[in-house]
């Protein structure tokens, strides 16, 4: 009679575990996925003839070919064809470090009002580039993906106030960024600069 009713109590054992483990399993791998971040808010409108020229990269959280950049700057250029040239440059690992220039190629979607591009640095992918903050006089801004990857917090000249600095944190964490590996750029006086 015991061994009658075993296989049954084991059966039933066994399917509640699987049935545990299910539920388990599915409550962890929410809880790795998190919740679905709602999408990344980008500026209404750039004018982007006003947008273009230089713009010092005040902060970051650096892609692999930009870490450890002093002097960084991003300077734009629209062509007649509605694209972006786009020239980024550094010195590498100090303020005397060789200098790193790169010309990928902005592509300006036709939806999002000027603030959704596609940079290329390498044909044919494009990166995901989104204003998410500009001033109204055009001398401060700041980039993001929309997978909260990197950022660049970047100014017209090589630094901003500390106030100004502290409102930007607080918009990017507001956008669901982590800014555990922001960096500061280092800036040098323009005197200084050879």
């Amino acid at each position: 009679m015991d061994s009658q009713r075993r296989p049954s109590a084991v059966y039933r054992s066994t399917r509640a575990g699987t049935a545990w483990c299910s539920v388990v399993g599915s409550v962890l791998l929410a809880a790795c996925q998190g919740a679905p971040r709602p999408a990344l808010q980008t500026v209404a409108h750039v004018d982007l003839p006003r947008f273009m020229g230089a713009w010092y990269v005040i902060a970051s959280i650096p892609t692999f070919i930009e870490r450890g950049a002093h002097n960084a700057v991003e300077s734009y250029e629209l062509d007649q064809r509605g694209r972006v040239r786009t020239t980024f440059q550094f010195n590498a690992g100090s303020f005397n470090g060789p200098l790193r220039v790169h010309h990928p190629i902005g592509y300006v979607s036709p939806d999002g009002g000027g603030a959704l591009w596609g940079m290329q640095f390498i044909w044919p992918f494009r990166a995901d580039y989104r204003i998410v903050y500009l001033d109204p006089e055009y001398t401060q801004t700041v980039i993001g993906r929309e997978r909260r990857d990197y950022v660049w917090i970047m100014a017209r000249t090589p630094t901003i106030p500390d106030a100004d600095y502290a409102r930007l944190l607080e918009l990017l964490r507001a956008q669901g960024y982590s800014l555990s590996r922001l960096q500061k750029v280092p800036q040098q006086p323009l005197t200084d600069r050879r």
